[in-house]
């Protein structure tokens, strides 16, 4: 009988890039109808989604991954609860599970729930043996192991309900960015695609900036300029309008350029089109406070020397994450790889 072996799912992972920068007429037709199911899926954002996933699967990182990573002959049943915030996001938790020699139960956002299926359908026709690994379910039953996505208040139920079995469970995450004031205009122009792209709607994405005490915010704004388009989504707009008259009827100081509101605020987690910032004496003080928030805190950004628990990033690079780039700094595959096998 075959088996799946990493080589066979290497093989398939690469292939799948092929399909991903060759797509035929029926994914492409998907590509273009992606907005009518889901506003934010405009077809700039899932075509940059799927351009993250192309440089994520390729050979030489695909072959780094699989060194640590044992295919079991044994699959265990794991289920999924996939989050349906930007395009495809919850493609890694799938592949991860595959890579593994488990078998996904997928329990599909209704926020993405025909780009995802259609990767994954092309994933079978080129390894067939993983037909008999993905497996999507309206509910969750008969699993060994679960890995679920959701907000604050989702996971409390998560916790409780998926308690007597090995789980990973993931909350509401943000990221953050450390400007020192040597930043070039180039790389903050780069940090825009941290700030904006999929709209700011993913835990990788920037909601937080420390600035140094004496910053100049034209010098974060002007490079910032090629963004402006993202204000005339009609859902942006709409968030844009109104968190600046909330700011304009309360009288509360913020700067404003016309697409992104920046506020001072001490919250991580800022709404949708503001970005909240803090001015720092010292960078230790910067890096203490975020030690403290780890738990809080998807990514960093910044060009700075910081000692910090979470992952550290150059500009422009946090919506572009590495097979092993981890959410929640939780290491999926060692976890997957720990399920014990289940006694049937």
């Amino acid at each position: 009988m075959p088996m799946l072996t990493a080589e066979k799912l290497i093989i398939a992972f690469k292939k799948l890039t092929d399909f991903i920068a060759n797509p035929d007429p029926e994914f492409k037709n998907l590509i273009l109808s992606a907005p009518n199911s889901n506003a934010w899926f405009t077809v700039e954002e899932v075509e940059k989604a799927l351009n993250a996933l192309y440089k994520m699967l390729n050979e030489a990182d695909l072959e780094t991954w699989f060194k640590d990573i044992k295919v079991s002959d044994t699959p265990k049943k794991v289920g999924l609860i996939l989050a349906g915030n930007i395009p495809v996001v919850g493609f890694h938790d799938v592949i991860s599970v595959l890579a593994t020699g488990n078998t996904a139960l997928i329990k599909l956002s209704s926020s993405d729930d025909k780009l995802l299926p259609a990767l994954l359908k092309q994933l079978m026709t080129i390894e067939p043996l993983l037909a008999e690994r993905i497996v999507y379910v309206e509910r969750l039953k008969d699993f060994d192991a679960v890995i679920a996505t959701g907000s604050n208040n989702t996971s409390r139920y998560f916790e409780f309900y998926f308690s007597k079995v090995p789980n990973i469970i993931r909350k509401n995450r943000n990221s953050i960015a450390v400007l020192t004031g040597k930043e070039s205009t180039a790389e903050i122009a780069m940090l825009g695609h941290d700030i904006f792209d999929y709209f700011g709607l993913g835990c990788r994405n920037v909601s937080k900036l420390y600035i140094p005490e004496d910053y100049d915010i034209k010098n974060f704004y002007e490079p910032l300029e090629p963004f402006q388009p993202i204000v005339n989504h009609f859902k942006y707009n709409n968030n844009y309008d109104y968190n600046k008259s909330i700011y304009l009827v309360n009288a509360a100081t913020h700067y404003d350029n016309g697409f992104l509101l920046l506020k001072e605020d001490t919250n991580m987690a800022s709404p949708l089109a503001v970005l909240y910032y803090e001015r720092y004496q010292n960078l230790n003080e910067v890096q203490e406070r975020l030690n403290q928030e780890a738990e809080n805190i998807q990514c960093v950004v910044s060009n700075a020397d910081l000692e910090l628990n979470t992952t550290v990033l150059t500009p422009g690079q946090s919506q572009h994450p590495r097979l092993w780039d981890y959410a929640d700094n939780v290491n999926t595959i060692a976890f997957l790889n720990g399920i014990k096998t289940p006694n049937r």
